[in-house]
C-alpha cells in the first residue's frame, strides 16, 4: 500500500489558472512577435520594390542623358568640322581679295593718264610648253572710268622662221570673239612646228575689218 499526498482542490484550481494564465501569455506575445516579423518583412519587400523602381528610373535616365551626350558630343563634332570649313573658306577668300587687290592695282598702273576711251593691248606675252606648244596671254582694258563695253574679236598670231624662209602662223583660223566691260585678260595654247624658230607674238584686236589695236612682243 503507498501513501500519495494530496493538493487541496482550491490549490490544484489556482496552479491549474496560473499554467493556463502563462500558455496564453506566451501565446499572445508569439502571435505578436510573429506579427510584428511578418510587418517588418513586408514594410522590407514594399521597400525593395521601391528601390528596385527607383534603380531602374535612374537607369532610364543615365541612358537618356548618355543619349543626348551622344547627340550633344555628334551635334560639336559636326559645328567643328563646318568651322574648319568656313575657317578655310575664309583664307581662301582672303586671298582671292588679294590677288583681286594686285591686280586692280595692276590695271590701274596700265591705265594712262588720259581719258579717252579706245581700247589698247597691255600684257602681250608668250612661253614654249613644249616643242610644239606655246602658251600665250593678253590683256586688253578700256582706259576710261566708265567707256562703254567693246564687242570685237581677237587675232593672236606668231611670226619666225621655218627652213630658213619667213614664217607665220596664227592661233586660230579666225580671230575669236572677245566682249570687252573695262578689262579682259585672254590665254590660249597653240601648236607649232617644232622646226620653226618663232621671233615675236601680235596681238589685233579688231571690231569688223577695222583694227582697233595692235601689239607686238618679241620673243
Amino acid at each position: 500500500m503507498s501513501v500519495r499526498g494530496a493538493l487541496p482542490w482550491p490549490l490544484r484550481w489556482l496552479l491549474l489558472a496560473l499554467m493556463l494564465g502563462f500558455s496564453g501569455a506566451l501565446a499572445l506575445w508569439a502571435f505578436e512577435f510573429g506579427r510584428d516579423l511578418a510587418g517588418l518583412d513586408r514594410d522590407a519587400r514594399q521597400e525593395l520594390q521601391q528601390l528596385r523602381r527607383e534603380v531602374v528610373s535612374l537607369r532610364t535616365e543615365l541612358a537618356e542623358s548618355q543619349a543626348q551626350g551622344n547627340v550633344a558630343q555628334s551635334q560639336r563634332t559636326i559645328e567643328q568640322a563646318l568651322l574648319e570649313q568656313l575657317r578655310v573658306q575664309i583664307r581662301q577668300l582672303e586671298a582671292d581679295n588679294q590677288s583681286l587687290r594686285a591686280d586692280l592695282g595692276f590695271f590701274e598702273r596700265l591705265l594712262p593718264a588720259g581719258s579717252g576711251d579706245e581700247l589698247a593691248i597691255r600684257g602681250l606675252q608668250a612661253e614654249r610648253l613644249s616643242p610644239t606648244q606655246w602658251r600665250w596671254q593678253v590683256l586688253m582694258i578700256q582706259p576710261g572710268r566708265r567707256a562703254p563695253e567693246f564687242r570685237g574679236s581677237l587675232e593672236i598670231s606668231f611670226a619666225g622662221t621655218l627652213a630658213g624662209k619667213p614664217w607665220t602662223a596664227k592661233q586660230a583660223p579666225a580671230p575669236q570673239a572677245v566682249l570687252v566691260k573695262g578689262y579682259l585678260r585672254q590665254e590660249g595654247v597653240v601648236e607649232l612646228p617644232a622646226q620653226a624658230e618663232i621671233k615675236s607674238v601680235t596681238a589685233k584686236v579688231l571690231q569688223g575689218n577695222a583694227v582697233r589695236s595692235v601689239q607686238t612682243s618679241g620673243l
